[in-house]
């Protein structure tokens, strides 16, 4: 097991209990040790997006979706955080392109 998989879920606890600064430093921890772990990064930007922070949650989701880009959920935090700051166009094109993953995942099982 990676070394940031604990931090991450030190991560988890914290934002679950609402500490979102608690949980931000955390997931910034583990993504130190992991720069590739999705989950971390996917997890920065919902609690970034909790704290009103879009363009931060913003580039956690380009990440996430960087990292993994046939994975269905950065696609939908990514067309969420998109909502928040207003960007329509880039929130329905991220929609779209989840629907589509989701699509092809349901056809493929």
């Amino acid at each position: 097991m990676s070394a940031a998989r604990p931090l991450y879920k030190e991560g988890f606890a914290l934002f679950a209990k609402q500490d979102l600064d608690g949980a931000i430093a955390k997931y910034t921890e583990a993504l130190e040790l992991d720069s590739t772990f999705v989950l971390a990064w996917s997890a920065l930007g919902m609690a970034h997006s909790r704290k009103g922070e879009i363009d931060e949650a913003i580039a956690a989701g380009l990440k996430a979706v960087e990292l993994e880009p046939e994975e269905t959920l950065g696609y939908t935090n990514l067309s969420i955080f998109y909502q928040q700051k207003g960007m329509i166009p880039e929130a329905e094109d991220a929609k779209a392109r989840a629907m589509q993953l989701s699509m092809k995942a349901q056809g493929s099982s």
